[in-house]
């Protein structure tokens, strides 16, 4: 059963006298139970409870971490069908799409599981002593990545599991050896209790220090802010709107005697280049895979496909043509939320409205049911260019079209793109080649570059980078999925000339931990001093 209560690490909280509902898409209706909204002393509470067990939790082998993140995962899968079914009435998304998103959270722990076995992450350095250098000698010089604290995490919108309560950030935090206080997004309260609440029992199994994780409920304007405000918090994880990521990134480090680091991904268009062989060759098959990708659970991924360039042709007709019909040809789906629902419809109507805009295809207005119907619009280069307003993000099943009349004004419209998460070429091996200079321009506005296919399948993997320039992001250099999420949440410390015996494990000569290092300036498994 639902308690509705904070969670101050093991303890449940509920002083406030104020609530929030979760509301259903499904049902369109407020859910029964009510969230009690933290009050500050609950917050300090938290706050105070993490940064007392990170002094504990930080210590702790990596194996016993690792432990602990597997563990997170047993629990989650341990609450069976009753998880599904509350995501299912609280976010209108498909029994299959969230058994395969809870298989894919479950999945990140595992592999961050796997990391801290590994252990190669924290990447040591070892620049040994030279006394008899000349003119001056060296000192013994180590490095390594730490922890940096207690993080705070912002449970998403459209991802009620991998990018909420345990998702990615959380995940990766407690890897880096940091304790976590997760902001429960309002939309799905009881979901985010109950992962929560096998968290903690995980904790609980691994002898984890009371404070190693704390949820909190409230909105973002107030209960977030002073979240991110607290200067006991040395990190953010947030993964939602533009306002709101700008808002947490402006109070993180101008309101702050303290500034923290923040890692945001906030808004992107995903443009994708159709370049004109390939596009002459499979215009069809390359429509179909295009509608599949907008209309994608309604539209409501980070990496959804909102902008297509392409050079005007006979064959970019006869695919503009196809699209359409394609996008005409999907059914209206369920939204998220009603904020979701509504802002899409408006942004489809302010975009409309703009200078050059023609639309192609809008199905009915389904707001009143919660749903979002597809929509495809076009404009010149030159009009797109000259409106940054285009650049807004379109959350949902809705794309834009910008029309090049040849390689010159492609390169025009690519150079005033903003910052992306994904850039993708639909291309093949000549249009590679004529066109090397716009796809190398591409290759700097964004964080993926996907070739001859859809960007939204984020793959959780080593080699993942999902982030981009802003405003994808806050910071270009660090991705949220993949093994390297863990980076966000360490920091270097260099240790000179410090006692053999002082030294962590991942710095002794001996290499007790079988790690790769940075010895000397070449990569090694080696004892110091031997390679």
């Amino acid at each position: 059963m639902l308690r509705g209560h904070n969670l101050t690490g093991y303890t449940e909280s509920a002083k406030g006298d104020t609530f929030l509902q979760a509301f259903s898409p499904v049902t369109q209706t407020n859910l029964p139970e009510n969230f009690t909204v933290a009050t500050n002393e609950e917050i300090d509470t938290a706050v105070a409870k993490a940064a007392v067990a990170f002094n504990l939790y930080k210590m702790l082998p990596a194996e016993t971490k690792a432990v602990f993140l597997e563990t997170i995962a047993e629990e989650i899968m341990a609450l069976g069908d009753a998880l599904i079914q509350r995501a299912m009435l609280e976010t209108g998304l498909p029994e299959p799409r969230l058994t395969g998103e809870r298989g894919r959270t479950t999945g990140q722990l595992k592999l961050f599981a796997d990391l801290l076995r590994e252990g190669s992450w924290i990447e040591a350095v070892i620049d040994e002593a030279l006394p008899d250098r000349k003119p001056l000698p060296r000192s013994d010089l180590r490095k390594m990545l730490v922890p940096i604290g207690p993080v705070a995490v912002f449970g998403a919108s459209n991802f009620p599991f991998a990018f909420s309560t345990a998702g990615g950030d959380t995940a990766s935090a407690l890897a880096a050896g940091n304790t976590v206080i997760v902001k429960a997004h309002p939309s799905h309260l009881g979901t985010n209790e109950l992962v929560a609440t096998a968290i903690l029992n995980a904790a609980k199994k691994c002898n984890m220090p009371d404070g190693v994780f704390s949820f909190i409920i409230g909105d973002g304007e107030v209960t977030g802010i002073q979240l991110v405000k607290h200067p006991g918090i040395k990190a953010i994880g947030f993964t939602g709107s533009y306002k709101a990521g700008m808002a947490i990134y402006k109070a993180a480090t101008n309101e702050r005697e303290t500034p923290i680091p923040v890692y945001a991904e906030m808004s992107s268009i995903n443009p994708v280049l159709l370049l004109p062989n390939k596009l002459k060759q499979d215009s069809e098959k390359i429509a179909t895979q295009i509608s599949g990708s907008v209309t994608l659970g309604a539209g409501q991924f980070c990496t959804n496909p909102g902008l297509l360039f392409l050079v005007e042709d006979a064959s970019s007709e006869i695919f503009i043509q196809q699209l359409t019909e394609k996008l005409a040809a999907v059914p209206a789906a369920i939204m998220l939320n009603q904020n979701i629902c509504n802002n899409y419809y408006k942004s489809i109507q302010i975009t409309a409205q703009q200078q050059g805009i023609t639309s192609l295809f809008a199905g009915n207005n389904a707001a009143n049911e919660l749903k979002a119907s597809p929509a495809l619009m076009q404009v010149s280069a030159a009009d797109f260019i000259a409106n940054p307003q285009l650049q807004s993000e379109m959350f949902g099943p809705a794309t834009l079209i910008v029309k090049c009349n040849g390689e010159a004004d492609l390169l025009n419209a690519i150079q005033s793109l903003h910052g992306q998460l994904t850039g993708t070429i639909i291309a093949d091996a000549a249009d590679i080649k004529n066109f090397s200079e716009c796809i190398d321009l591409l290759t700097s506005k964004v964080g993926r570059v996907v070739y001859n296919g859809v960007p939204t399948g984020v793959e959780v993997c080593h080699a993942m980078a999902h982030g981009g320039p802003f405003p994808a992001t806050t910071d270009a250099r660090s991705t949220s999925v993949g093994a390297d999420a863990i980076k966000r949440f360490a920091r270097p410390l260099c240790l000179q000339d410090c006692p053999q015996e002082f030294l962590p494990d991942a710095l002794k000569d001996g290499n007790p931990l079988n790690i790769m290092r940075k010895v000397n300036g070449s990569y090694t498994r080696a004892v110091a001093g031997e390679e």
